[in-house]
């Protein structure tokens, strides 16, 4: 079991994340008080770049040992898609085949309630990049987009799930693990520093979500819930297959074979990215069918206390 302390803080830090990692990325006004609000989220992002290294520290152990060749590192990434954490994970199995309708519906509001759209991770990556990269960030926003029809949009499809079941996400109701994912994929896609990073994490998410959001819809056929909730998952079991082709295709290949050193930081990002899926997965499984699925408390526990001990005044604040 987790222990309680860390536990805790985890769910604190997270927390601390989420809320601010909506109001950074909301529309909003000028106000008298823009200096103290910039001095709060200085302190935030601190916090959170401590958790990113804490994160990237945790998954050294699983990046390549050594790059002799852009087409090397292509083949180690598409690997990911079989062996990297998270993959093969028996809970999809069990949405496919056996969980009941609230079950479903619980899941489905932990992996949508803070979560950052796809669309809006890639803009913040894009910005920077060598034209050949960007162009395919472009085309990628582009079908999230829906190719301009506005029913077709990510935002649309996912509030189709959101009023078709129903669901009432928020953070007060969701699990730290699932809040750390959106954090880490926000905290990479929007710090220049990690911009390889959030290329190697949006990446594997192309490459390994299509097995996955197609065991979602096949769960949410069984349970007799119309096309028009489930077209999220059903688009996304087919696009994300070519998006994955293209973004290895047109990004990360040509990136590390113009620059070799950066495959490090790609696959640094892309086991961040898998590393949390895990995390979730097993959170979920725990929670939904009573089994931690083989969690790995000690790797847990190194990158939540690697994030914390260094800010413990400033996340107690």
């Amino acid at each position: 079991m987790l222990d309680l302390n860390n536990e805790l803080d985890a769910r604190t830090l997270h927390t601390r994340l989420a809320k601010h990692n909506i109001s950074r990325t909301a529309i909003s006004a000028p106000t008298a008080m823009w200096e103290e609000d910039e001095r709060t989220a200085l302190e935030t992002r601190i916090l959170e770049g401590h958790y990113l290294e804490g994160l990237r520290k945790s998954i050294a152990p699983l990046t390549p040992e050594k790059i002799s060749s852009a087409d090397d590192f292509t083949i180690w990434f598409e690997a990911l898609a079989e062996s990297g954490p998270s993959q093969q994970h028996p809970l999809f199995d069990w949405l496919a085949e056996a969980a009941n309708l609230p079950q479903m519906k619980w899941f489905l509001t932990q992996e949508i309630a803070v979560e950052t759209g796809f669309e809006d991770l890639v803009a913040y990556t894009q910005i920077g990049l060598p034209v050949q990269a960007k162009l395919e960030c472009a085309r990628n926003f582009w079908d999230e987009m829906g190719r301009g029809k506005h029913g077709s949009t990510n935002p649309q499809l996912l509030n189709r799930v959101i009023q078709g079941l129903g669901l009432r996400p928020s953070i007060a109701t969701t699990v730290w693990q699932s809040l750390a994912l959106s954090n880490t994929m926000l905290g990479l896609a929007s710090t220049r520093r990690y911009a390889y990073h959030s290329l190697g994490a949006l990446g594997a998410v192309e490459l390994t979500a299509s097995q996955r959001t197609a065991k979602i819809s096949h769960g949410m056929q069984r349970l007799g819930l119309d096309p028009w909730v489930r077209s999220y998952f059903d688009l996304h079991a087919a696009l994300d297959v070519s998006h994955a082709r293209s973004w290895i295709r047109e990004i990360i290949h040509p990136m590390v074979k113009a620059n070799p050193a950066c495959a490090q930081f790609i696959a640094e990002g892309a086991l961040m990215r898998l590393q949390c899926d895990q995390l979730c997965f097993n959170r979920y499984g725990y929670e939904l069918y009573g089994s931690e699925l083989g969690l790995d408390e000690d790797l847990l526990s190194a990158f939540i206390s690697q994030s914390i001990n260094a800010h413990k005044e400033e996340l107690w604040r």
